[in-house]
């Protein structure tokens, strides 16, 4: 995810706010269907989780489930040097250590993204039909 710009890494946050249909649209119709996607399966698409591993987008799809807590997905994202999106899905579930490296190497980004997540899902209830990665 440090590849891209960071207005579009802000657009990806927004998608996690109420009502901001329009940066997902954007997201989607911009070249970043792959963020698109990974907004959805965060919010328990399925059909958005089997997108993304059909095109190969393995290492959101195990993002997904890392920031669902998924000790698998986790393992395959730190088996295959995924460690920014290891310290992502930490940051997500409020281990300091990954909040502390975000804030010492000035990724406030992840910060933002962790936070827009995390209010997200503090919002939901838990869905128990949600796949395992």
């Amino acid at each position: 995810m440090i590849h891209y710009p960071p207005k579009i890494l802000l657009a990806f946050s927004e998608t996690f706010n109420e009502e901001k249909e329009q940066f997902f649209n954007w997201l989607l119709t911009n070249g970043y269907p792959e963020l698109a996607a990974l907004s959805s399966a965060v919010r328990g698409s399925e059909e958005a989780l089997n997108w993304l591993m059909q095109h190969k987008f393995y290492h959101l799809a195990a993002l997904d489930g890392a920031i669902d807590k998924q000790a698998k997905a986790r393992n395959w994202l730190v088996n295959y040097n995924y460690s920014l999106l290891v310290l992502l899905a930490d940051a997500v579930n409020e281990h300091q250590p990954a909040i502390e490296y975000f804030q010492e190497n000035d990724l406030q980004i992840f910060l933002v993204i962790a936070k827009r997540i995390r209010d997200f899902r503090n919002r939901q209830t838990f869905d128990y039909h949600k796949k395992r990665f």
